[in-house]
């Protein structure tokens, strides 16, 4: 039975494990140090998907207070098209809705053709006004 729950700083290890399979995640966001500040900005509103103590999916969600972002909804591969992925989208809007927020964004690669095609069956659409900027501050 897969059980949806909130994420916390200890499921590190088995996030870190899920993600290997996922091509979006970085070495620079995405660390131990990375993740529990994630986590201590946003503790109620990112969720793992497990099953037999292993986690099979997770969603990275938070907000800047107007706007929310999802990162890393990731379902293990051996694990898609089994309605995880919306569990997981679904508690988390849920939870952002609980703190306000009433919008959300994220970033598919284009050539992502599943991950477009999930997004797009979920009812998020492509915003062709824009451009998607990035810029690594160094620390």
């Amino acid at each position: 039975m897969v059980k949806v729950r909130v994420m916390t700083v200890n499921d590190w290890e088995g996030v870190n494990e899920c993600w290997k399979e996922h091509e979006g995640t970085n070495p620079v966001d995405d660390s131990p140090e990375g993740f529990a500040r994630y986590l201590g900005r946003n503790p109620a509103t990112s969720f793992v998907a497990e099953e037999n103590g292993r986690i099979i999916g997770t969603i990275l969600a938070g907000h800047d207070g107007r706007r929310g972002i999802f990162h890393h909804v990731v379902v293990a591969p051996d694990r898609r098209g089994q309605g995880i992925g919306r569990m997981l989208v679904e508690s988390a809007m849920e939870a952002l809705r609980k703190e306000g927020i009433q919008k959300v964004l994220l970033v598919v690669f284009t050539h992502n053709e599943n991950g477009n095609q999930f997004w797009e069956h979920m009812g998020f659409t492509v915003r062709e006004d824009l451009f998607y900027r990035n810029k690594y501050i160094e620390i």
